[in-house]
């Protein structure tokens, strides 16, 4: 348990150099109102030295609860971001991997498709041009008619 003594200092009493003292004050009087103390702001005192002064203000044990919360929200976002990060490299290591040959292979069956389409088109514009001469076949017969029979 604390004791509380108040020890009062004549000399700094009677030489008034507190800015709440009197020289008719005491300690039981409470006539004197704050507006006659001089409040001057030091101008070299920074913003962060004005914050830092606050700190007193707050009981140490709501500091520590909230610098407790704090420091488990920093903690929470770091490990939701590094398992963020491990997320986006196996996704993305994946698709390399994986996603890029399967590519080239489907553009490699493309072309092959299309090489063919295009060898059967000449094959069959051949032979169209072959079967347009009349008396003109490969196996010596009349060549078929475009048009069915009957109209």
């Amino acid at each position: 348990m604390v004791k509380v003594e108040i020890v009062e200092d004549k000399d700094q009493r009677t030489a008034g150099s507190s800015p709440y003292s009197s020289p008719s004050s005491s300690r039981t009087s409470s006539s004197t109102s704050l507006s006659s103390v001089s409040s001057e702001l030091n101008d070299e005192e920074t913003l962060f030295e004005r914050i830092g002064a606050l700190i007193d203000i707050i009981p140490p044990t709501t500091r520590h609860s909230i610098s407790t919360k704090v420091s488990k929200a920093a903690s929470f976002m770091m490990r939701g971001g590094k398992l963020a990060g491990n997320i986006v490299w196996v996704v993305t290591t994946s698709a390399l991997l994986v996603g890029l040959p399967l590519a080239m292979t489907l553009e490699d069956e493309a072309k092959i498709v299309a090489e063919e389409k295009a060898m059967l088109a000449q094959q069959q514009g051949a032979q169209g041009m072959i079967a347009g001469y009349p008396g003109s076949s490969p196996d010596g017969s009349q060549p078929k008619p475009l048009v069915p029979p009957g109209f």
